[in-house]
């Protein structure tokens, strides 16, 4: 495997920043690997683990390299799904295997469904679907309230109720958006608004991610092999449920990698998961 080389790629309303780890010898299909928001850097460790084929990362619309041109101030899993059935088309490198995380899975999904021909295989690891979940409405209710909490106040007062969000354990109770929220200082993030309104997690995902409306038939229906992943120490937390949802929903059973939402990193964003024995996981869950 090469060191990333950096490309570009002009789509409708952004311009894409994608990364390639060539390995020219290798006969397996190329690896993507994927989240949203977070961005190709998020996957360096993991990327490191599969050094016998060519491995491509990319940062989504709206975040970190990859600017919308457009003006937008939300992004929508229909948006992100064409953006990677344009990336795959300008690689030229016909089915592909996909590892995506969190709401790159969402956007995994949406792209299995529209064009199945692109995706060999996707491991779609903690999608936060939640419209899938019986408590749907409460999420949506503490969705809209960060994305208007970040709207009002910034970046601190929105991320410590999405934190909270996140990582409660169990069904979200009604009225769980009329909480009151912790001083984001105790979480060491800004109290301080600095003025930007541009984050694509609080800002532009927050819910046309989580309150995405799949169309199950055509994943069913796909070429493709879609894969469930869930982490051992997900726990009940919202991501995990809607994972284990998903799977019920495709008539499948999730597969358990090690670690939690977090698993495949190794430092990234100051996180540290299980990401050897997460590698392995993925290793042998795409070798079928």
């Amino acid at each position: 495997m090469t060191d990333p080389k950096s490309h570009t790629l002009d789509v409708p309303g952004a311009v894409l920043h994608y990364d390639v780890r060539s390995n020219d010898s290798s006969t397996e299909p190329v690896l993507l690997l994927i989240g949203s928001p977070m961005g190709a850097a998020g996957f360096a460790t993991l990327a490191g683990h599969f050094t016998d084929r060519t491995v491509v990362t990319y940062d989504p619309r709206g975040a970190e390299r990859s600017l919308r041109t457009d003006g937008a101030e939300e992004s929508t899993p229909d948006e992100h799904a064409d953006d990677l059935h344009r990336l795959i088309s300008a690689l030229g490198a016909g089915p592909v295997d996909v590892f995506a995380s969190s709401g790159g899975a969402v956007n995994a999904l949406a792209l299995v469904a529209r064009h199945p021909d692109q995706v060999r295989t996707l491991v779609a690891h903690e999608p936060p679907a939640a419209r899938e979940l019986p408590d749907r409405e409460p999420i949506l209710a503490a969705c809209v309230d960060i994305q208007r909490t970040y709207r009002r106040s910034g970046f601190g007062p929105a991320m410590v109720k999405f934190i909270l969000l996140v990582s409660h354990e169990g069904p979200i109770p009604d009225g769980f958006a009329d909480r009151p929220a912790p001083d984001p200082a105790t979480f060491g993030l800004p109290a301080e608004d600095d003025g930007t309104r541009n984050d694509p997690l609080v800002g532009q995902n927050i819910i046309t991610c989580t309150q995405y409306d799949h169309d199950f038939d055509a994943i069913r229906e796909a070429s493709s092999r879609v894969v469930l992943a869930v982490g051992a120490e997900s726990g009940t937390a919202l991501a995990g449920r809607a994972a284990v949802a998903v799977a019920e929903r495709l008539g499948t059973a999730p597969v358990t990698f090690p670690g939690g939402h977090d698993g495949f990193l190794g430092g990234e964003y100051g996180s540290t998961g299980a990401p050897d024995a997460f590698a392995a996981t993925l290793r042998e869950v795409l070798g079928g």
